[in-house]
């Protein structure tokens, strides 16, 4: 199939999937003629890719799982799978964290009167009372 086809069956644009084989993560063909001809399979392997980065992984992560998507070494893909784990969680920490902040400084905005400082640019400009 041409790159326009393979692009329309993946569900993305024909820059993507030139994006992704800079990236080494989809092969590029051989030119037959002025054309090159993608096999079928290439629109699962970006199901595989879109999948992925749905879920956060980087393109260098869904490199690494890539290699090793025939499952035989569980212990890498869960390896790779643990850190995204983990930098979710970090994120996710750092995301409550900020949440609780604003929380607070919105609250004590809207309790203290207008005569007072407001409490968020104060905390913004780092003269927190």
């Amino acid at each position: 199939m041409t790159i326009g086809r393979l692009a329309k069956a993946a569900h993305v644009g024909v820059e993507t999937i030139r994006y992704y084989q800079g990236r080494g993560l989809l092969p590029v063909p051989r030119t037959t003629g002025a054309v090159r001809h993608y096999p079928p399979a290439l629109v699962d392997r970006i199901g595989f890719i879109k999948r992925a980065q749905g879920l956060g992984f980087s393109l260098q992560e869904i490199s690494t799982l890539l290699d090793l998507a025939d499952g035989r070494n569980r212990r890498a893909v869960q390896a790779v799978t643990t850190a995204r784990l983990e930098q979710i969680r970090a994120k996710l920490a750092d995301l409550t964290r900020m949440r609780e902040t604003l929380d607070d400084l919105l609250e004590r905005c809207l309790t203290t009167g207008h005569t007072h400082p407001c409490p968020i640019v104060e905390a913004l400009m780092g003269r927190q009372h």
